[in-house]
């Protein structure tokens, strides 16, 4: 158990995810996003996230860029996050523990 615990220094791997001849949605993307996710972690946990289409965000309670990134991304860094998988060049991007 001890080994799912990332300090907040650990770097995340980007992932690239691109989906092809699917209509894909932000539910489709999240799954997606999640089982690549559960493939090293049995319960990865979803700690932030981004929807370029309707420019919304979680957590949503973050409104501005901090150092040389959007709030909601260093968030995530800094909450656990170990995966940052983006899908279809950033219209959606997941951080997973």
């Amino acid at each position: 158990m001890a080994d799912s615990i990332v300090s907040p220094t650990q770097e995340m791997q980007d992932v690239a995810l691109s989906i092809v001849g699917l209509d894909l949605n932000w539910d489709l993307a999240r799954d997606l996003a999640y089982r690549l996710a559960a493939q090293d972690n049995e319960d990865p946990m979803l700690v932030s996230w981004f929807d370029v289409s309707t420019g919304k965000f979680s957590p949503s309670c973050c409104k501005c860029q901090i150092q040389d990134g959007a709030a909601w991304e260093v968030y995530g860094k800094n909450h656990g996050g170990r995966y940052r998988i983006s899908v279809n060049d950033d219209t959606y991007v997941f951080i997973y523990t």
